[in-house]
């Protein structure tokens, strides 16, 4: 199975991203690993704050929950998208980053075995 897991922010300060997503905007928190990486309900899409720990990519990238990264990494890759970093265990879970044939970035996770 593929969803759209989450779409990710890279930001230097999680705390300053938490509070403006939280409560200037109005996202309901659903957890935060300190300084590291916060997730934020956006009603149905995952709003992902990366902080330099956790950072993968330099800018926004749509994340892909899948159930076997190294699977799907393969697959990817023999359509022509180009692996960049992975696959690798993070704190929270398996991932990979990919650039697809045109060029965009995307990650691919599953949750840790």
């Amino acid at each position: 199975m593929t969803r759209i897991g989450n779409v990710m922010y890279p930001v230097d300060d999680v705390g300053a991203a938490v509070r403006f997503y939280r409560d200037v905007l109005g996202l309901e928190m659903r957890f935060q690993d300190g300084e590291r990486f916060a997730a934020l309900d956006g009603e149905g899409t995952t709003l992902a704050i990366a902080g330099p720990q956790e950072r993968v990519v330099s800018g926004p990238v749509v994340s892909f929950k899948v159930d076997d990264v190294t699977a799907m990494v393969d697959r990817l890759t023999a359509a022509g998208a180009l692996l960049v970093r992975g696959p690798e265990e993070g704190p929270h879970e398996v991932r990979a980053v990919l650039r697809d044939p045109a060029g965009n970035p995307l990650v691919l996770y599953a949750p840790r075995s």
